[in-house]
């Protein structure tokens, strides 16, 4: 890859691969598995463990996708094999006919009624057993689906992606939107088009630096782009995790390359860590849910046995096994999904999300998410270190985080799945979750100065389902330094609620979250905003911006982090100060008709990203020095700024990235499902403050 120049236009040599694939039950999807009506396509391998192995050989051959277009390179041929599992996959062979023939398992295409059709209550129960069986019925041991078709042009990436638009925007009554895309090299002035919008804008020093190191970073497969490593340091003589492809640290990255009109390393690493979803994942003779998506993974090179001077490549997945901690990354399947809608809304590849496996994907994700357990309430329970801050940092039980990432998770699926018998259930499962989320969020985790009075003055061990203090908080618990901190306007999401346990730290991610999903009211959002704004210098400081304000210090990080030499105050996790967080703010500014305060953020992280040599995080109360342990070159800085950049020269653009308040699911009520007089729902005495 040129690095100076354009992905787009550059030429890859790509040897040929052989993809070995796990499948997983097709019955699930209403369909009957056909013969082969060809010979020698499908072969098998036995392998020992799930592996999905790319054999490359020396001879390569050119193979280059421009803009949006995808094809597989025409020497491939596509292994597939069940063991137990099922996965769907569609790829091209070369045949005896001349022709190239594509393999591929065909989706129902989304009905034109509306997803949220569903949600009128009716006297199915949520946690009925048919809810239990949407995904897989008949048992795992079934033949996989295949349907085959001949092409003799195959352009289908680009085909189907524009046919796939044109129905969407026949169904929403909308005119066709063209999308053109043109690659773009970035030592030149910029020329661009996305979704309609044209813009001409030269780049500045810093903004080609930027992308300079960010083509530097990325990560091929086969020949084909697949992610960016977390830090491209090359001083860096230990390395550990960072070389490799993390997804939640390729988000920003693929926006910034879909922003710019790249959107095939988006497509490929979609795809891919979708097949990686499929893979055994055992820990200590104990396997996770099937759903799990991998923290990162890695393209290892080795040489293939019995073979002169040939090789082959072999993705290699985290999924929390290798982690420090042993914590399964719960932000990861959360995290796809969000991308897999801004690929769809920003490229007009709708075609994407309707293939059976993506769709398969999916369900599995949500599948993991809403299955029942212990807990009482709509937020998700997960372990310490779960998410960005993946070290032991006081957050186990109902972080921001993770309920801020799952709500938008779950409106991001709500809108790519199909609607047919066999998804209508979840669907309804979602919208119920979608609902009980938002108010369970908005109504128990916002503090203001009036909410803090109120608990000042609570009442406590209340025995009734009409008490106050629900989860039973001490006064004593509100911390000193809360009380003068508090501005006057203003107000934010605390970062965990638990019996008897509020965190009142305030936890950015999960606040500007909260902003672009539209998770709090319109009220609250502005009222995250005025904190932000009113506590610059404590939030902002030198470098953008705080992960958690404030620190952990003396007793409470010895208890809390266990003395982590990394977690010390004001590094690091524990108030250190990151960069990548920019493009969020500057998303949830822009939603908020507030762009000016991400443009002061953006060009105070320009007087010394550059300087500085692009770092992970910085230390100290205010942000001043460089991380005592930070990588430079770390990948999604230099890309959390790009997409900042490009948002705030393009804010029609942002529009696509977030969720506007959707006042339907504000009147979905699952009480409204129960028989029983003893329900009592909590809603009536909130509703005011749910609406605002």
């Amino acid at each position: 890859m040129n690095p100076s120049g354009s992905m787009g236009i550059s030429t890859i040599k790509q040897p040929c691969c052989r993809l070995i694939i796990t499948s997983r039950a097709s019955s699930m999807f209403g369909f009957s598995s056909p013969k082969m009506g060809f010979n020698n396509l499908l072969k098998t391998r036995k392998l020992g463990h799930d592996r999905l192995i790319s054999s490359c050989s020396a001879a390569s051959s050119a193979s280059r996708i421009m803009g949006f277009r995808s094809m597989i390179d025409p020497s491939c041929r596509v292994t597939r094999v069940n063991w137990g599992q099922a996965r769907v996959f569609s790829g091209y062979c070369c045949c005896g006919d001349g022709f190239r023939r594509r393999v591929s398992v065909i989706s129902n295409v989304a009905s034109d009624i509306r997803r949220r059709h569903s949600t009128s209550v009716d006297g199915n129960r949520v946690n009925e057993k048919g809810f239990e069986n949407i995904y897989v019925q008949g048992g795992l041991n079934l033949k996989p689906l295949v349907v085959e078709r001949i092409e003799r042009d195959v352009e289908f990436g680009e085909n189907e992606g524009k046919a796939s638009r044109r129905e969407e925007e026949r169904r929403e009554g909308e005119e066709p939107n063209g999308v053109e895309t043109s690659s773009v090299d970035v030592n030149n002035d910029t020329e661009e088009s996305i979704n309609g919008l044209r813009y001409k804008k030269e780049l500045s020093e810093i903004e080609k630096e930027a992308w300079d190191l960010l083509n530097e970073s990325v990560v091929t497969y086969c020949g084909s782009p697949v992610g960016t490593v977390a830090a491209n340091d090359p001083n860096d003589k230990s390395p550990l995790n960072y070389d490799q492809v993390f997804i939640r640290d390729f988000v920003p990255s693929a926006l910034a390359f879909l922003l710019k009109g790249e959107g095939e390393i988006v497509r490929n690493f979609l795809l891919h860590t979708l097949q990686l979803q499929s893979w055994e994942k055992t820990v200590d003779c104990y396997s996770p849910g099937q759903g799990l998506m991998p923290a990162s993974f890695k393209v290892r090179t080795v040489p293939l046995d019995g073979s002169n001077g040939a090789f082959e490549e072999v993705l290699d997945p985290d999924f929390g096994e290798s982690a420090i901690g042993r914590v399964a990354p719960v932000d990861s399947g959360l995290w796809w999904i969000i991308l897999l809608r801004s690929y769809g809304r920003i490229t007009g590849d709708y075609a994407l999300q309707e293939r059976v496996d993506i769709q398969t994907g999916i369900k599995l994700i949500l599948n993991l998410c809403l299955a029942d357990g212990f807990d009482m309430f709509p937020s998700l329970l997960v372990t310490d270190g779960s998410c960005m801050i993946d070290r032991r940092m006081g957050i186990h039980g109902h972080p921001l985080e993770i309920q801020a990432l799952f709500y938008a998770a779950l409106r991001s699926a709500l809108e790519m799945l199909t609607v047919d018998d066999g998804s209508k259930n979840l669907i309804r499962a979602v919208n119920n979750r979608l609902s009980a989320l938002s108010f369970h969020i908005r109504e128990y985790y916002w503090v203001d100065g009036k909410k803090i009075n109120e608990i000042y003055r609570y009442k406590t061990e209340e025995y009734s389902t009409n008490a106050t203090n629900k989860f039973n908080i001490y006064p004593e618990q509100i911390p000193t330094w809360l009380v003068d901190w508090f501005p006057e306007k203003g107000g934010y999401l605390i970062g965990n609620l638990q019996p008897a346990h509020m965190d009142f730290r305030f936890f950015t991610l999960g606040n500007l979250w909260s902003i672009v999903s539209s998770l709090g009211t319109q009220k609250q959002n502005q009222g995250i905003l005025n904190l932000i704004e009113d506590k610059w210098g404590d939030l902002m400081g030198e470098m953008p911006m705080k992960i958690c304000y404030p620190s952990l210090d003396y007793e409470e990080w010895r208890i809390i982090t266990g003395c982590d030499p990394k977690n010390t105050p004001w590094s690091y996790h524990n108030g250190g100060s990151w960069p990548t967080l920019l493009w969020q703010f500057t998303l949830a500014c822009i939603k908020m008709g507030r762009p000016e305060l991400a443009e002061k953020a953006v060009a105070q992280v320009e007087k010394k990203l550059s300087k500085d040599k692009w770092p992970e995080y910085y230390d100290t109360r205010n942000g001043r020095f460089i991380g005592k342990q930070a990588r430079l070159n770390q990948t999604w800085t230099i890309a959390g700024y790009l997409t900042s950049k490009m948002l705030l020269d393009n804010p029609q653009l942002a529009s696509l990235l977030m969720w506007e308040e959707d006042l339907e699911l504000l009147e979905t009520c699952i009480c409204a499902l129960s028989k029983t007089a003893r329900t009592k729902c909590s809603r009536g005495a909130a509703r005011s403050q749910i609406l605002v």
